[in-house]
């Protein structure tokens, strides 16, 4: 039997950790249905946003979650009209076809949690936050207890060196950072490619390219960061 509409959701999905573990708490639920992946992706070339992995590498994880995945395309640069255009319009066509909820990994960024709730509003829509609330350091460690798997691939040069992207997300990775540091990222010290784990089918390959430099505006001026590039 289909499931009502009222329990169509949407997972915001940028393909790492945090994704991954709010996908892996929601699907030990049963009254709200992931039936979609919504992912931003850089329309010029073809990556996702902020973590620059490669659209082919997002299909094949959606493959492998057993979860279709639609693409956002953005502009480069975006402005954050432009940006928020391009997801109204996803989400109206989503709201038309019934869904009802969007599922978020942030963790305590209130903030960008409080602009989600709004966003979603206007449309009439739901947010869920699975993650909401949780320590970093338990989570972190309960996603690699849990056999979940992730190589990093993209770091902010302010906070962590060009080593660090291409690292697989370990206890070793752990250890290794600063003081200061979230072990989640939270903060956008580091992004992640999820590529295997319990909610996986299968895993998803990659070979693992060169690293890149790259400075984005900023509201505080440019800010740079190093991208591992998976192939």
């Amino acid at each position: 039997m289909e499931k009502q509409n009222h329990s169509k959701a949407f997972l915001s999905w940028s393909g790492g950790k945090d994704s991954a573990m709010a996908l892996h708490s929601m699907l030990s639920g049963k009254t709200i249905s992931i039936q979609l992946l919504l992912t931003t992706m850089n329309a010029a070339n073809r990556r996702i946003s902020i973590h620059g992995v490669r659209e082919e590498l997002l299909r094949r994880q959606a493959q492998a979650l057993n979860i279709p995945v639609r693409f956002v395309p953005l502009p480069d640069p975006c402005s954050n009209e432009e940006y928020e255009n391009a997801m109204e319009e996803a989400l109206c066509l989503l709201k038309q076809n019934g869904f009802h909820y969007g599922v978020f990994g942030d963790i305590f960024l209130e903030e960008i949690k409080q602009y989600r709730i709004r966003q979603m509003q206007r449309l009439n829509m739901e947010c869920v936050f699975p993650l909401w609330g949780r320590d970093s350091h338990a989570l972190v460690r309960q996603f690699i207890s849990e056999g979940f798997k992730a190589v990093v691939v993209s770091v902010k040069a302010s906070v962590l060196d060009a080593s660090f992207a291409g690292r697989l997300l370990d206890e070793s990775f752990l250890n290794d950072l600063p003081a200061g540091t979230d072990p989640c990222g939270e903060n956008g010290e580091f992004h992640s490619f999820c590529f295997d784990g319990p909610v996986f089918r299968h895993p998803v390959f990659f070979t693992v390219g060169e690293r890149v430099y790259k400075e984005y505006a900023g509201p505080n001026g440019a800010e740079g960061y190093w991208f591992c590039d998976l192939m």
